[in-house]
């Protein structure tokens, strides 16, 4: 389950009773590439009496001209996205039914008996042999669930019918499903359509042919959280939004692929940025990934953009990695619910999420099966 970024230096993630903080917000690069084309003289004389030889500028030239080029094709992408897509209507809130029961003999995470939103843990989840253990099988578990809850996603399905069927095999398992209770949240799982980025809650809306849905499931089982989550197709998909799920799915790879005992926090938004930005797509700032163990949500947090976080990753360690990645804006609008967080421009959105473990020479995907 992503977190939401924000500025305070005490908790570098902050969450609201609403989960509606926000990250810094990063100034406009498209402005800096439009205009008239450089024209330099021979020499140019910089402070302190240096300068600057023709070629360095022509250097420098290049590479502007190679970011102005970028820009040129994200713009572009998004144009034909916001003109030429046939998208489904924007998604409408449907009706919310009563969160279901969870049998008393389940053992419960501490939040569960409140409607506080927990504060975000500032522990590192390092674990010995025996907490390796169960977050393995929490995580399979977790894994097992969000592929199940894939099968059920075609059109004319509710999402409140996902979240049922989740929920009871959860319970099943004698698990707990994590997100019910957090900070209020009234359901067992997280089931964000199309232009939601995250936190969607399941309702009585029909999927409908074309939509992609992100089904986020954490389960909390013998006292640890597993945390994963897939964007999956319903029925026949655009291949814009098929392209866009696809390389959400490589960043997130890529993201883990730099990740190992010793190398720093910050080289996985690099890596996750670098590849977006192939493809034009935009990185999402104001979610991230997050320490999962015995705590739900604790440190450290997971930048997916270009960042220069401190710290580094520990052998025994497990976090969340969760990019979300838009076709169009970055921008985020949460709904009066709280939690309902969608596009500002309504452009689809996709995420996936894995639980990994910190290893000498790499990191284990915890969240299959």
């Amino acid at each position: 389950m992503v977190l939401t970024a924000s500025l305070t230096h005490t908790s570098f993630l902050k969450l609201s009773s609403s989960f509606h903080g926000e990250a810094s917000p990063s100034s406009s690069t498209s402005s800096l590439f439009t205009g008239s084309p450089l024209t330099l003289p021979r020499s140019t004389t910089l402070h302190g009496n240096q300068s600057l030889s023709r070629k360095h500028f022509v250097v420098f030239a290049r590479k502007l001209a190679g970011l102005e080029e970028a820009m040129k094709i994200r713009r572009e992408r998004e144009r034909q996205v916001l003109t030429k897509s046939k998208r489904n209507p924007p998604l409408r809130r449907g009706r919310v039914s009563p969160r279901l029961p969870v049998p008393d003999h389940i053992p419960r995470p501490p939040y569960a008996a409140s409607e506080i939103l927990p504060e975000i843990s500032s522990e590192y989840q390092i674990h010995d042999s025996e907490g390796i253990a169960n977050m393995r099988a929490s995580c399979e578990l977790a894994a097992r669930v969000l592929n199940y809850a894939g099968t059920l996603v075609r059109p004319s399905v509710t999402t409140n019918e996902i979240d049922k069927a989740v929920h009871q095999m959860i319970i099943d398992a004698g698990a707990y499903p994590s997100p019910l209770g957090y900070g209020g949240f009234p359901k067992s799982v997280c089931t964000s359509v199309n232009e939601c980025m995250c936190h969607g809650i399941p309702d009585s809306r029909q999927l409908q042919n074309g939509d992609i849905i992100n089904i986020d499931v954490t389960v909390y089982l013998n006292g640890y959280h597993g945390d994963t989550s897939k964007t999956f197709f319903c029925g026949e998909v655009s291949d814009e939004m098929k392209n866009l799920v696809v390389v959400t799915q490589e960043c997130l790879e890529k993201g883990i692929a730099v990740c190992k005992d010793g190398a720093p926090f910050r080289k996985i938004g690099k890596r996750i940025s670098e590849h977006a930005a192939k493809y034009g797509y935009g990185v999402v700032e104001r979610f991230v990934g997050h320490g999962v163990g015995k705590v739900f949500h604790s440190e450290p947090i997971i930048l997916h953009h270009r960042n220069n976080k401190a710290g580094c990753m520990v052998e025994g360690q497990t976090f969340t990695i969760e990019p979300i990645l838009t076709l169009g804006s970055t921008d985020a609008v949460t709904w009066p619910d709280n939690w309902t967080t969608v596009t500002a421009d309504g452009c689809p959105a996709a995420q996936f999420e894995h639980t990994i473990l910190i290893t000498r020479t790499g990191a284990e995907i915890l969240t299959t099966c």
